[in-house]
């Protein structure tokens, strides 16, 4: 059995990978962890997607954590970063969320957040991992009054979306918004939260059934919203991924505004108002070269990490950096939050487009985006694995690179969260970054992919 957490968390197909008694275990290897040696019984919040898998995976975690005498604050259906401001607010000692974020309805994940609300570190994941995988501690079950209570937080969406108004200094008023809610998360909260800003927010797929999340809608299929956007002349729209940590826009003309634009945006508005810590921007290796020219041509420094906000983060505390994100949607405000979180952003980005008086799609236009091309190739079980160490992939890597020359750049990279590999490829030449992609694709599926 390899390495159960990836880049977000574990994921995989619920039931089949991500099973009860895997949950449940987790939840005991966790209150072991992270309890950090209270001498009060530890206090864990755990919060889920609509996912129907959901509801049983946890259910299983909250018995494994209750079985080794932890408390449980169930939060019910909240977004990811819900879980990450409520452990601070509810003093607890770590949180869970039960979610696979953007993954199609089948797939399931289980995300976990030490006590000051960030996503665990490395060396504490492994010493979760070494407990359930090669038993190196006993789970230790608890008798009587020892076992863990479990209480119902009915008001967490309420104490969650508190704290979102708080960070505006304006209302939204007059802005005439769509927000596609994924069937995920963002259904039981953004609506009021829009509209309790001031917004006329017209709200789309946010109708879950348990297998409709993400399907055919939110920040990985944007185009129902960008018709939606045209259609009825709203001035932008938001579109949020299953568990609403991440945030994509359209503009009043339907065009997508991705993470990298939204955070050229609103870095240069934190800049204008001295709130850019050390005038720096946090991103990772898939961040458009646009936004890195737009950094050098504003006297912006900029910093890349490995894909992932897990890592993103982990920069952004190391120097105390307050700004930082992806181009997936991924944006983090840490002078707010502890995690990516999609509302917060869209908020922001709301709040500064009311303040500026102009349209998206004038603000957009600060960065140019350098044409990019992502194939996602499917691969076996082990595919991810020998990709680091396959010659032919290796050298068709290296001769794409010599032929992009200074034209370009490509980065071929397996996914943290799913059975695939990446390939990347971002050109001035269009024809060129389409050929270099396709053919570096088509090597990674003839040597590993589980399509062959």
């Amino acid at each position: 059995m390899g390495r159960l957490f990836g880049t977000d968390g574990i994921r995989g197909i619920a039931n089949k990978d991500l099973t009860c008694e895997l949950a449940m275990n987790l939840g005991r290897a966790a209150a072991m962890v992270l309890s950090n040696n209270s001498r009060r019984r530890p206090l864990f919040v755990i919060g889920m997607d609509t996912r129907i898998s959901s509801e049983m995976l946890s259910s299983a975690l909250v018995s494994g954590l209750c079985s080794v005498g932890a408390d449980v604050l169930v939060l019910g259906v909240v977004p990811t970063p819900a879980v990450a401001f409520l452990i601070g607010k509810y003093k607890a000692d770590a949180g869970v969320m039960i979610s696979a974020s953007h993954n199609s309805a089948e797939y399931n994940g289980i995300k976990m957040f030490s006590g000051d609300g960030y996503k665990l570190p490395d060396v504490l994941e492994e010493q979760i991992e070494e407990i359930i995988i090669n038993n190196v501690k006993d789970f230790k079950p608890v008798e009587g009054a020892d076992v863990g209570k479990v209480t119902y937080m009915k008001n967490a969406v309420k104490d969650y979306l508190d704290h979102l108004k708080s960070t505006l200094p304006n209302s939204l008023d007059g802005l005439k918004i769509a927000v596609d809610c994924a069937n995920g998360s963002a259904s039981v909260c953004a609506k009021d939260l829009f509209e309790q800003l001031g917004a006329e927010a017209e709200v789309l797929f946010n109708e879950p059934d348990g297998i409709n999340i993400n399907e055919k809608c939110g920040s990985t299929h944007i185009e129902a919203l960008s018709e939606y956007v045209v259609k009825n002349k709203l001035d932008l729209g938001v579109a949020f991924d299953g568990d609403a940590d991440r945030c994509l826009c359209v503009d009043d003309k339907g065009r997508l505004v991705d993470g990298d634009q939204i955070m050229a945006i609103c870095a240069h508005d934190m800049k204008e108002r001295g709130r850019l810590s050390k005038n720096t921007v946090i991103g990772t290796i898939l961040t458009n070269l646009g936004f890195i020219k737009y950094c050098e041509e504003n006297d912006i420094n900029f910093i890349a990490t490995k894909v992932g906000d897990k890592f993103v983060l982990e920069e952004m505390l190391l120097e105390e950096y307050n700004f930082g994100g992806e181009q997936s949607g991924h944006i983090i405000f840490r002078d707010f939050a502890t995690t990516g979180d999609g509302e917060l952003t869209a908020i922001q980005l709301l709040s500064l487009v009311k303040r500026s008086g102009k349209k998206l799609s004038e603000l957009a236009k600060i960065m140019k985006k350098y044409p990019q091309v992502s194939i996602n190739v499917n691969v076996a079980a082990d595919g991810k694995v020998k990709f680091y160490t396959n010659r032919i992939v290796k050298e068709a890597i290296e001769k794409a690179k010599e032929k992009l020359s200074d034209k370009g750049r490509i980065v071929v990279r397996p996914s943290g969260t799913e059975p695939k590999i990446r390939v990347m490829v971002e050109c001035n030449d269009e024809k060129m970054m389409d050929e270099v992609a396709n053919e570096v694709a088509e090597i990674v599926k003839s040597e590993l992919s589980s399509e062959k």
